[in-house]
């Protein structure tokens, strides 16, 4: 009577616990990423009245079964459905995560690693990515300072946003490329000033530069020839930077002008005495003075003086017709009986009283014609029948040339401009060739500082910063732990666990999301995997079966009663 007293108040209590189960699991069927429990029975023991025997052949007596009463039941195990993969619930934010798979993340209080399903992250105010029930720091790997790759050790707490991630540091330019269509009939190519190519660069500090570049046709048949100048160099505000020890491409280089230029003797005329040009207008006026440009043959170079200088001499380049920059046409050439001598030279001479053929025209039928120019820059040069780029200052292999900063402009870096991709076709006299910073991969761009605008988690945990320059960053890995047994962990509240001696240790170390076939998802939480249907039918069968034990009890309370009352 007494057992069955006992074995219905184990069934009580076992239920009961039961109950609990089912309750916890419904009280957290919104909590993110909660596992489930279930809870299995297990029989408490049974008390043996008789064993079992076995059969006599001798007596011809079969053998008897044990006769055994069982004394209750109690809770076999509580199982988490932790492998069950929740719902996903999205959120917009860009710091909850979710994990397909069987990991977890890692985070640390300080002292020791928990694991966790729940990805719902923040970044505090240190920098650090953070759970954001509990402000443990996420565990991850961070980045290879000499490869910039991720280095796979002892997880560390992510500090996305410290100060040196917040910007991204400037570059100078290194590589350029210059690249389309060359048209030899393109009205630019043919002038005197030449078509003219912006590239834009930056400095070791940051700042932003345009080289202008001017592409110009040489002469007579040699359609397929051009020269490639420097003409100027300006800084963000469109001012002219001093290029004066600024190299580029090869020195004097030659070049059969495309349009022959020869004193206008109808509106100008030399005058001997006075060593000036003058207009052939009654009475004539002087336009540019000799003594004002050249002492003792030599181009004055005063600074004070520059103005006047560069007065005479554009009114000396007008009176040929030349539309450059008088710079170059002091280089215009011509060749006579003493061989080829420049513009700048016969002033010098003129300037001098010398004679002969060196002296500049003073009439008409003296006459001489600049045929040609002395450069600084690249010749290119390109196949007559392809239209394909044939060399670059005769160099058929290195299609490029370089723009030489010197050492005093320390800011810059030597930038190597290659033009390999420039073709000579006909495109209706309109010339599309233009100049790009960085080569035909985008390396050696060179960049201004940048500010953080945005972070984004890739699938393996990767996460990297972008900023407003154009450029982004590895900041770190998040990790992941992986377990033998993933059900062997112990629940420790707010949505974490520990490690057991059942779940396996953790290595410190943590896996790749991706190494077994997992992945993250970002705006994504995963939720609870409770099923409410299961656990409502659980709650059922567990309610019937708390009945059905308070039942036996009660029975068992008449039965000893009525014993009780034969002793009256």
């Amino acid at each position: 009577m007494m057992r069955s007293l006992y074995s219905g108040v184990a069934g009580l209590k076992t239920h009961q616990i039961r109950m609990d189960v089912i309750g916890n699991n419904i009280a957290n069927v919104n909590t993110t990423a909660y596992k489930s429990s279930s809870m299995t029975f297990s029989e408490l023991m049974s008390q043996t009245t008789q064993k079992a025997s076995g059969a006599n052949a001798t007596t011809g007596v079969g053998g008897t079964n044990a006769k055994q009463i069982g004394l209750g039941v109690k809770a076999g195990a509580i199982n988490t459905a932790i492998t069950t993969q929740g719902s996903a619930q999205s959120t917009g934010n860009p710091f909850d995560i979710m994990i397909t798979g069987d990991n977890f993340f890692v985070v640390n209080n300080g002292s020791e690693n928990f694991f966790t399903r729940d990805g719902s992250f923040y970044v505090d105010g240190a920098g650090n990515l953070a759970m954001t029930s509990t402000g443990y720091n996420v565990m991850g790997w961070g980045v290879d300072k000499t490869t910039g790759n991720i280095k796979q050790d002892t997880v560390t707490a992510l500090r996305i946003m410290s100060s040196a991630n917040m910007t991204y540091p400037p570059e100078a330019t290194t590589k350029a490329n210059i690249s389309g269509i060359l048209d030899q009939n393109d009205k630019d190519v043919t002038s005197a000033n030449g078509k003219t190519v912006n590239l834009n660069f930056f400095d070791a500090r940051g700042y932003s530069y345009t080289a202008k570049f001017t592409f110009k046709q040489s002469g007579g048949d040699k359609t397929n020839e051009y020269s490639m100048e420097l003409n100027k160099i300006l800084d963000s505000t469109g001012k002219e930077i001093d290029i004066s020890g600024v190299t580029f491409g090869e020195q004097n280089l030659e070049q059969t002008l495309s349009s022959k230029l020869s004193l206008n003797t109808d509106s100008y005329k030399w005058d001997d005495a006075t060593k000036t040009l003058q207009t052939t207008a009654t009475p004539p006026e002087t336009v540019a003075e000799l003594n004002k440009i050249f002492n003792n043959g030599a181009l004055i170079t005063d600074k004070d003086k520059a103005e006047e200088v560069q007065k005479n001499l554009d009114a000396i380049a007008k009176a040929y017709g030349y539309e450059g920059s008088t710079d170059e046409f002091l280089k215009l050439y011509t060749t006579g009986k003493a061989g080829q001598v420049t513009v700048q030279k016969m002033l010098e001479n003129m300037s001098q009283n010398m004679t002969g053929d060196d002296i500049l025209p003073k009439t008409k039928d003296e006459e001489l014609t600049m045929t040609g120019r002395k450069f600084d820059g690249a010749k290119v040069v390109f196949d007559k029948d392809s239209g394909k780029l044939q060399s670059i200052n005769n160099s058929t292999t290195n299609l490029s040339t370089t723009l030489n900063f010197p050492a005093t402009m320390g800011n810059f870096s030597n930038i190597t401009i290659d033009l390999s991709e420039c073709t000579n076709y006909d495109n209706k006299g309109t010339s599309t060739i233009g100049a790009t910073s960085g080569d035909l991969d985008g390396l050696g761009t060179g960049r201004r500082p940048g500010d953080m605008i945005g972070v984004s988690i890739q699938k393996d945990g990767m996460i990297y910063a972008s900023y407003d320059n154009g450029m982004t960053k590895l900041l770190g890995q998040i990790a992941t732990a992986a377990f033998a047994n993933a059900s062997g962990l112990e629940k420790e509240g707010d949505n974490l666990y520990s490690a057991t001696l059942n779940s396996g240790e953790f290595d410190g170390i943590g896996v790749d999301i991706t190494a077994g076939g997992g992945y993250m998802s970002t705006g994504q939480l995963e939720m609870s995997n409770v099923d409410l249907s299961s656990e409502f039918t659980e709650m059922i069968t567990t309610q019937r079966g708390f009945q059905a034990n308070s039942r036996i009890i009660t029975v068992s309370d008449t039965l000893l009663e009525e014993l009780t009352n034969l002793k009256r």
